[in-house]
């Protein structure tokens, strides 16, 4: 079930450490701080390039390998708070709108604290709850943030009860637009342990995928969920384990 998309950036720093110059009777010598900066540069290139490579991993297997006809409306939630998940939802957005044709919508569903728009430099005016409240085509409540078939729908003017609205029959009938409208749905939810927002958002799409933190997550708290989305016939299309740090062999701290 676990499908690992890494997010090492204590590794990245651990690598800038301890690095010496290297005096070379053909070049010049190289400072220290440009070293640690060329290594520390380098490293960074590298974990990158692994976290696009999980990305389009989880990618492939969220929306292509799970059948016939794949998921099309997913909900990225994790168990606990700050396990990363929007972070996760928009690469993989960026992932499928790349390698994809059709449009992709980023739905911001976490009413509690919503963070998708400021990843994209924009403000949450004007989104969901507007267009639960509100007339016009599901749309028009969106911007397009990334390319030329990347767009956002952010969680829109907030209030004290706007996470009632996901269990209105309006947001059913939205919904169904989202699908019409878009090729792809992705939906940011609130920590599935504290809320029951994440399951409302659920039953109205074609699964879940799970952000479970490394070191963190404890096994009850993921148990309980599962159980939970599996008592409410919500599908888990997978799991992400995040912020799993590797440690740096002594063979390769000897060699910095």
């Amino acid at each position: 079930m676990s499908k690992n998309f890494e997010l090492m950036q204590q590794a990245a720093r651990d690598h800038g450490l301890g690095i010496t110059p290297v005096r070379n009777a053909s070049k010049p010598t190289v400072s220290v701080r440009e070293a640690v900066s060329r290594s520390a540069n380098e490293t960074q290139v590298n974990f990158d390039a692994m976290a696009q490579e999980e990305a389009l991993r989880l990618v492939q297997r969220t929306f292509f390998l799970q059948s016939e006809k794949g998921p099309r409306v997913v909900v990225f939630a994790g168990i606990d708070q700050g396990n990363g998940c929007s972070q996760i939802c928009v690469r993989v957005a960026k992932t499928l709108a790349t390698n994809v044709r059709g449009s992709v919508c980023l739905v911001e569903g976490n009413f509690r604290s919503p963070t998708l728009p400021g990843l994209f430099g924009t403000t949450n005016h004007y989104g969901l709850t507007d267009s639960l409240l509100k007339d016009g085509p599901i749309r028009s409540f969106a911007r397009l943030v990334h390319g030329e078939n990347l767009w956002l729908i952010s969680s829109g003017s907030l209030a004290s009860d706007s996470s009632n609205l996901l269990n209105s029959e309006r947001i059913k009938a939205r919904f169904e637009e989202l699908r019409e409208e878009f090729d792809y749905v992705l939906i940011d939810a609130p920590p599935l342990i504290r809320y029951a927002d994440a399951t409302a958002l659920g039953r109205l799409t074609d699964g879940f995928v799970l952000i479970l933190e490394a070191n963190s997550t404890r096994r009850e708290a993921a148990l309980k969920v599962t159980e939970s989305l599996r008592a409410a016939q919500i599908p888990l299309l997978g799991a992400v384990l995040n912020k799993r740090t590797f440690p740096i062999p002594d063979s390769l701290y000897r060699r910095l």
